[in-house]
């Protein structure tokens, strides 16, 4: 329940921030140096009529990143349809028989790989905001909002790299790690990216609670509900 839960109010808040918050309510995507990770990287602005919310052009790219994630299928899959309920636990009789990446649509799940390298492309941008952010008005300044991003930046950087499919592309297909120096290499990169990967339900996590309060920062932020704090020198 608490991960039907968790995973319900995401999705609501993100839909809420992407397609509404903007074009209905008038409550900007961008304020004071500070880009919603939800807008990361920023295409079509200003050509986009105002309707058409920017978020669309790049957020199908982390959604698709997690909904084919590996602990997220684990996830979703127990909380939404109880396959199964938990573990060492029977499925409902409704449940006639494992098909459910076999067939549409969940045979998308394979493009998993696919989404892991599209994910690189936007944490690129996140952690160039993050950067950016940090002059303003031809000011340096280290704001909250900085801090904010840049923790975002580095909590997706640890979903990204404790990836399982990650993990194998570097470690796996292989039947001798000491044979020459590149498999040494990989081995060494494998143990990481393990280390990692054990940790990876923590990171889902956290990364998905941080874009979403990032976003609601910023959001904020722009009603002038309060001043963003900064250390200027």
């Amino acid at each position: 329940m608490l991960v039907a839960a968790g995973f319900g109010a995401f999705i609501v808040y993100s839909l809420f921030s992407a397609l509404i918050w903007g074009p209905v309510f008038n409550v900007p995507y961008e304020t004071q140096g500070y880009l919603s990770p939800f807008f990361s990287p920023l295409i079509g602005q200003g050509i986009l009529p105002w309707w058409f919310s920017p978020a669309v052009l790049i957020l199908w790219i982390p959604l698709g990143f997690r909904t084919t994630c590996y602990y997220y299928r684990k996830a979703y899959y127990r909380a939404y349809f109880a396959d199964p309920p938990a573990c060492a636990v029977g499925e409902p009789k409704l449940h006639t028989g494992y098909a459910m990446e076999a067939r549409f649509p969940f045979i998308l799940q394979n493009l998993h790989r696919v989404f892991l390298y599209l994910a690189f492309i936007p944490l690129f941008f996140l952690w160039l905001d993050a950067a950016l952010s940090l002059h303003h008005d031809g000011h340096w300044r280290l704001g909250l909002g900085s801090a904010i991003l840049f923790g975002n930046a580095f909590l997706l950087t640890g979903y990204s790299f404790s990836c399982h499919s990650l993990r194998h592309l570097v470690g796996g297909r292989l039947d001798c790690f000491s044979c020459t120096r590149r498999t040494r290499v990989r081995y060494s990169l494998w143990r990481r990216l393990t280390g990692l990967n054990g940790r990876h339900m923590q990171w889902a996590w956290l990364s998905l609670f941080s874009v979403g309060f990032a976003d609601l920062y910023i959001r904020l932020l722009a009603t002038g509900l309060f001043a963003d704090p900064a250390l200027r020198p």
